[in-house]
Formats: C-alpha cells, sequence, structure tokens
C-alpha cells in the first residue's frame, strides 16, 4: 500500500469519526430531521445556565407622547408607545381583601332543629341558637335529650329541617360568642410518663369547666321547657338522622 493511498483512506476516516460525536455548540440531527439535543437539553449541554454575571442591557427609555390620528373621520389622542402590560417582580401586587359579610342560609334561624352531617355527633338532630360573625352556629343537643353540648358547627354541614321550636322567650348569653369556644393558648405541652403511654391515658385528663357546665345547664333548662310543649319533639330530638337502602335523599323532604 502506498503512502498517497494511506494518507487519502486516513483523510476519508477522519470526517466519520467526527459526525458521530455530536458537537455542543451547534443543534446537529440525525437525517435531517430530529435533532440531538432538545431546547432544554441544548442549554444544558451548553451550560448555559450556569454562566453569572450577564451583562444587562438597559433599554432606553422613551418618554411617551401623544399621537394624534383619525380613525374613521374622527380624531383620536394616543399614547406611544404603549404602556406595557407586564410588571417587574419587584413590585408587589396589592390585593384588596376584605372581611366580607357572612351570609347564613334563611332556612337557619333560632329555634330549627338541624342534622348533624359531620364530626363527632354527625348524624345527630340539634338546635340553632345564634349565628356567629364568623358564620358558625351555635347549637345544642339538648344535652339533656341526646348528649350534644353547646358547639359551634359550620352551616355548610348541617341539614335544615322544617321543623321549628318556639323560643322566643328564650334569651341566650351574650357571652356565648366565638371566643367563648376557643381553647385557652397553652405554652407548654403536656408530656406523658412511660406508664401513661402505655396505658393510652393522658398525664393530665382535661376536664370541662365548671363555668361551662353551669352554661350548658342553664341553656339546657329553657329549651327542655320549650321542648316539652310539643308533643313528641323530646323524642324526636333524642332519635339520630339515617337513611335506609330504599331510600332516596334528593326526594326525603326535611
Amino acid at each position: 500500500m502506498s503512502s498517497k493511498s494511506a494518507v487519502a483512506a486516513s483523510s476519508s476516516q477522519k470526517p466519520a469519526a467526527a459526525a458521530g460525536k455530536a458537537k455542543v455548540g451547534k443543534v446537529q440531527s440525525y437525517y435531517g430531521k430530529l435533532p440531538v439535543y432538545s431546547r432544554s437539553g441544548l442549554q444544558r449541554a451548553r451550560g448555559s445556565w450556569a454562566i453569572k454575571n450577564k451583562k444587562k442591557i438597559e433599554k432606553k427609555k422613551v418618554a411617551p407622547k401623544k399621537v394624534e390620528k383619525t380613525f374613521g373621520g374622527k380624531p383620536l389622542a394616543l399614547v406611544r408607545p404603549r404602556a406595557s402590560r407586564t410588571y417587574p417582580a419587584a413590585v408587589k401586587r396589592t390585593t384588596h381583601k376584605e372581611a366580607r359579610p357572612v351570609a347564613v342560609r334563611k332556612s337557619i334561624t333560632k329555634g330549627t332543629v338541624l342534622i348533624l352531617l359531620a364530626g363527632r355527633f354527625r348524624g345527630r338532630r340539634v338546635v340553632a341558637l345564634r349565628t356567629l360573625p364568623s358564620g358558625l352556629v351555635v347549637v345544642t343537643g339538648p344535652f339533656k335529650l341526646n348528649g350534644v353540648p353547646l358547639r359551634r358547627v359550620n352551616p355548610a354541614y348541617v341539614i335544615a329541617t322544617s321543623t321549628k321550636i318556639d323560643l322566643k322567650g328564650v334569651k341566650i348569653d351574650e357571652k356565648i360568642n366565638d371566643s367563648y369556644f376557643r381553647k385557652p393558648a397553652t405554652k407548654e405541652t403536656e408530656k406523658k410518663s412511660a406508664q401513661h403511654f402505655f396505658a393510652g391515658q393522658r398525664a393530665t385528663e382535661k376536664t370541662t369547666p365548671a363555668e361551662k357546665i353551669a352554661d350548658q345547664k342553664a341553656v339546657d333548662a329553657a329549651i327542655v321547657a320549650a321542648v316539652k310543649k310539643v308533643p313528641m319533639m323530646a323524642q324526636y330530638l333524642g332519635t339520630s338522622f339515617s337513611i335506609n337502602k330504599n331510600q332516596v335523599p334528593h326526594t326525603l323532604k326535611f
């Protein structure tokens, strides 16, 4: 094999080897159709995402001017250039959030019998006493009839029935509001000993304050007296709500 033929063979092999490697700087393709790198892959391969201290080219600020043009024979004053619809990320958008008044359903009034749909006492029938500014409704069982104490419930999780109890002469103390039901803030967390942990009991058992027990008795006494005036109302409040498999919920009238 002569030297000229060897040189020619080596020169013919170089482009084939180079063609097998994809250069990062250019978008090469297979058969002229499918690119080797995608847009994000090319950016990752070039390392352009890691380039810091990029030179920022500041655009020249052009003062807006009023330009008069005629459209349909009528003169119009336009501002050019137009104001940008975008805003810089450093500028905080002002949000106008205001406390909207809470609207409770008209069917939920004082003395209305409600059916609880969620929570610890779901399925129980309770009596609505008051609507709070937070939008929650104060209800009671009464506790003597079905074991439901004074509590706040979300009106979205109750069914308002057509049954009502006359509570015109019953006065609910003004102290029974949103702050009345809030738990006292305790900084120290309860620590459990080994005995209480395995026994499943707390180190210090929580008890209901005597004031709330007295309030419950005072409210229940007035409501139970109104309930006894209606025949079978005490038994109605004492039973839980349930649906049989042959009953269709949307056809029921509460």
